[in-house]
């Protein structure tokens, strides 16, 4: 705690000189997991990549007290010593704390507990004067829920308490068969209506056909199973696995399927080929798809190494990387409009509790989550290619915007926002945003507008015309190769490395 006291105090005096000058600042955090790309400049930056590490575990009130840069893979290493795990665990164990607090994040278990903000008792805050304050859902209510979903425009958290449970050491993992978007959202809100179910996702594979993952916590396996792994080299993918279980459940539908997968291997199925986004790179550089090419390639399609080759390449350009929530009343409807405008499969559906149940949680950008009542959403994760150019890919994008408004949906920010500053004040409170930032003196700072804003005019008319084809192949091993000598292979790799001790 010490030398978290000494980090803190000199981001604390570096805070101080901007705020001096009221020039804006940048943070960075060193390696991401974001689908926003964010450039570094030392001149302008407070560097809190070194705030990464894990300070005290509470047995006793089950919590535990973590830097902001603290990736879900270690915070899961800590409490799995105590027999703990966090309420919420992204699915990428390169997503940090802080990450998760600002992105409204969410996983297979906020059907219960909510994003992972929701998961938070409190916070401690270098504020945008560089006053160092605390805040939490008894006091400071409303600086604790402003910071939350805020990406560092009230100020720089630097400290966060995370609510843990009682882990155990397998989940019990069923799928069900769905044949369309109204049974799916039926049986989704049913399983999450079950007090026996710790997790509920799905993986939808085409517009008559989704598989609904239902997962328990469970000590022990039946007698005659073995462990189901997915985060090994050689274990199949983990969507690529719940296909196949598909395939089962459509010549019987009567069968029952259930894994039993050890809690980290569940924790972070998704992350070999991230989802399944790196089935993308095997179709760009004409490479063939199969189980000794995926074993080849391993180290490169871990969802750290490829979210760093897809923003330092460009490619995400063309792409539609999306997470967005609509009511369970549009799923049909959204659905559909997604199949017949773009037919992206897969795609990924996690239900999200969105009610906040702490008092005075009513500020910041999403205050109306406090009100009674707040309807829960299903999340599409829309992962995929576009045809056409770049300007036919901006045009994609906001059109889905549109339809998720349309939906009255929302979308979450650690994503590519194409809205227009008028649009995109439509979604978001910002009366109470920007009454918090006078309040604590961060008017001068860049709004979160500023910080997720997609530049649909960078590059020009002659960028508006390139299309994922037109620099082949080398726009993409431009980018593999910045990833792999950026240190994103090599920090990877470390973690894997962690994950086998």
């Amino acid at each position: 705690m010490d030398a978290h006291k000494v980090a803190v105090a000199a981001v604390s005096e570096r805070v101080k000189k901007f705020h001096a000058l009221q020039e804006p600042f940048r943070m960075y955090h060193g390696s991401t997991n974001s689908t926003r790309q964010s450039n570094r400049r030392v001149d302008n930056t407070i560097d809190t990549s070194n705030l990464n590490h894990v300070l005290e575990v509470d047995t006793a009130k089950k919590t535990i007290f973590v830097e902001p840069n603290v990736s879900m893979g270690a915070l899961v290493e800590a409490t799995l010593k105590h027999g703990l795990i966090p309420l919420v665990v992204m699915e990428f164990p390169g997503i940090t704390v802080g990450g998760g607090f600002s992105g409204t994040s969410g996983e297979s278990s906020s059907f219960r507990y909510g994003a992972f903000d929701a998961t938070i008792n409190s916070i401690e805050i270098v504020l945008a004067d560089g006053t160092i304050a605390n805040a939490s859902k008894s006091e400071k209510q409303d600086l604790f829920w402003g910071a939350a979903s805020a990406f560092g425009t009230l100020g720089v958290v630097t400290l966060l308490e995370v609510q843990l449970r009682d882990a155990k050491k397998y989940v019990e993992l069923s799928y069900q068969l769905s044949t369309g978007p109204a049974e799916t959202a039926r049986r989704i809100q049913e399983e999450c209506g079950k007090e026996s179910n710790d997790f509920v996702d799905g993986i939808v594979y085409s517009m008559d056909s989704t598989v609904i993952c239902v997962g328990r916590l469970v000590d022990e396996l039946p007698s005659g199973s073995e462990p189901r792994h997915f985060t090994r080299r050689q274990d199949r993918w983990f969507y690529l696995h719940v296909e196949k279980a598909q395939q089962t459940l459509k010549k019987d539908p009567s069968a029952i399927v259930t894994d039993y997968i050890p809690i980290v291997d569940y924790l972070f199925r998704y992350d070999r080929a991230g989802f399944w986004v790196a089935k993308y790179a095997f179709k760009y550089f004409l490479t063939p798809f199969n189980r000794v090419t995926r074993y080849i390639l391993d180290p490169l399609l871990r969802t750290s190494v490829m979210y760093s080759a897809g923003h330092k390449s460009g490619i995400f350009d063309y792409y539609m990387v999306q997470d967005v929530g609509v009511s369970y009343d549009s799923v049909e409807e959204f659905q559909s409009w997604l199949h017949e405008k773009h037919n992206i499969y897969p795609l990924w559906l996690c239900p999200l509790r969105l009610q906040r149940d702490s008092p005075d949680s009513g500020h910041g950008l999403h205050s109306e989550f406090s009100k009674p009542g707040t309807p829960g959403l299903l999340n599409f994760g829309i992962w995929g290619p576009l045809t056409g150019n770049r300007r036919d890919a901006i045009n994609h994008n906001r059109a889905l915007e549109q339809k998720v408004e349309e939906c009255g949906g929302k979308k979450w920010l650690y994503a590519q926002a194409y809205y227009t500053e008028d649009e995109f004040w439509r979604h978001y409170d910002r009366t109470s945003y920007d009454a918090l930032r006078s309040k604590y003196s961060a008017g001068y700072l860049l709004s979160v507008y500023d910080k997720v804003k997609v530049d649909m005019d960078a590059g020009g008319e002659e960028a508006m015309l390139k299309t994922v084809r037109t620099d082949w192949p080398m726009q993409g091993l431009k980018g593999a190769y910045k990833a792999v000598i950026g240190g994103d292979y090599l920090l990877q790799k470390k973690s894997r490395d962690v994950a086998k001790k």
